[in-house]
Formats: C-alpha cells, structure tokens, sequence
C-alpha cells in the first residue's frame, strides 16, 4: 500500500472515529438535559436544551460528510485540513463544555459571581471565535481541493 492511500484511509478513519465520539456525546447531552431537568422539575429554557443538536448537527453529520469528502479527495493532506482539524476538535468541545456549566447554573439556580459569569462568557466567546477561524481554514483548504481537482 502506497504512503499516499494509506494516509487518505487513516483520514477517514480519523473523521469517522470523531463522527462517532460526537454520536456518543449527542446523545448523552440529549439525555443528560432531560434528566437533570426532570431531577430539579425545572421546565424553563436553559442552554442544556441545545447541546444534544449542537454536537448531533456540527459534531456528528459535519464529520461524517467531511470523511465522505476526504475518501473521494485528497483533502484531508492538506496542512490547512489538519490545521482546522486540531483547532475545530479543541474549540467545539470547549463550546459543548461552556453550554453544559451555563445549562447546569440555569437549571440549579447557582448564584454566579460577575467575574465568574464573565469568565463562563469570556470562554463560550474564545470557542466561537476559534470555531470560526477553523472553519475558514476548512473553506480554504476545500476551495484549494476543489480548484486542484478541477485542474487535472
């Protein structure tokens, strides 16, 4: 087996595995909210609400198409595809994580200190923005793809 096909295969493997764990994580934030509502009968909005299809929708099926993209392109060699990669699979978690404590403060009723409320923020903030230089680097490296392939 050449370097070349061997590194392609581990990249879907490595999109699938990340598929997958984002599967598992969906479904335990899904039932984690309907439980940890259920315990403390709160029925009013919280954030817990929406980390079931947050890591569903841009964990679990953002994954899967780009490893469907990766076995039929060479997009996962790209450096700037490695680069997202490492940089979407630290921020998105982080995200997921600030979702969970606020959902959990929302729901508990904890008494949160301003600095403590800024520092929640300040960190969902981080996420986001390294979230979004992630995802330019993808659309830089699917473009870069994109375009070489159309060129041969």
């Amino acid at each position: 087996m050449s370097t070349e096909k061997h590194t392609h295969i581990t990249t879907v493997k490595t999109l699938m595995t990340a598929s997958i764990i984002y599967f598992f994580c969906s479904m335990a934030g899904g039932v984690f909210y309907r439980e940890f509502t259920k315990l403390f009968d709160f029925t009013g909005k919280t954030t817990l609400g929406v980390i079931h299809g947050h890591l569903l929708v841009l964990g679990t099926f953002f994954f899967l198409l780009l490893a469907v993209l990766c076995k039929f392109t060479a997009l996962g060699d790209q450096k700037l595809f490695q680069k997202f990669f490492l940089i979407y699979n630290i921020a998105f978690p982080l995200m997921a994580v600030t979702l969970l404590i606020r959902g959990i403060v929302q729901v508990t009723g904890y008494p949160m200190t301003r600095m403590l409320n800024g520092m929640l923020s300040g960190f969902a903030g981080l996420s986001h923005i390294f979230l979004a230089v992630a995802l330019f680097l993808l659309l830089l490296a699917v473009k870069k793809e994109l375009c070489n392939e159309s060129a041969k």
